[in-house]
């Protein structure tokens, strides 16, 4: 009998292949994703204290030169939206949720192809242990609304320049080396005429 919580799966195991195509040089993190699909535990589920799934949102703004970021309330660093799948089983529905719901943007639609994999580790705090986190990242566009609304789980968010990102910092501070490569991707992915 095949297994309920692999099967749903085939839709993210062809896209980590169609991904290690486009990103040879990181069959590692590839390989980790894949071996957390084939973990008997359930990789969706919040509640797989070593580790889980969470997806993202590259969110960028109609012309495609800014993204909008969060001053995260937990982690006090400036990141992408995203969350936790909490069982959801479709990454890019979740990016889109997790976008909707942090931004308040309407009118938000996303790319079912995966656009970037990271592998990063969550210190632990209060009754939750450290874990690792398993972000699939999706982009997705805003539509003709950009004026968003800070959610309960930001200290702040903001539009930033995708070139700024790439080098490595703005009046806002700087980022993180995850940040910096999915701008880099972006504007590889666009010819870097932006």
């Amino acid at each position: 009998m095949p297994n309920p919580v692999r099967d749903p799966c085939r839709h993210l195991l062809q896209a980590l292949e169609e991904y290690r195509r486009r990103w040879p040089e990181e069959d590692e993190v590839v390989a980790h994703f894949q071996a957390m699909l084939a973990d008997r535990d359930d990789p969706f589920s919040r509640a797989r204290l070593t580790g889980h799934f969470t997806a993202s949102a590259w969110l960028v703004d109609r012309r495609g030169t800014r993204v909008l970021l969060t001053h995260h309330r937990k982690l006090q660093r400036w990141l992408q939206l995203g969350g936790h799948a909490d069982g959801e089983r479709d990454l890019a529905a979740v990016a889109l949720l997790e976008a909707q719901e942090e931004s308040g943007l309407p009118g938000l639609r996303v790319e079912r192809e995966l656009f970037d994999l990271d592998r990063h580790w969550i210190p632990a705090r209060g009754d939750v242990p450290g874990h690792w986190h398993y972000d699939a990242r999706y982009v997705v566009h805003a539509g003709a609304d950009e004026q968003y609304v800070v959610s309960a789980e930001s200290l702040d968010l903001a539009w930033r320049e995708i070139q700024r990102i790439v080098s490595g910092g703005d009046g806002a501070g700087t980022y993180d080396a995850a940040l910096q490569r999915m701008a880099r991707k972006w504007l590889q992915r666009h010819g870097n005429d932006q």
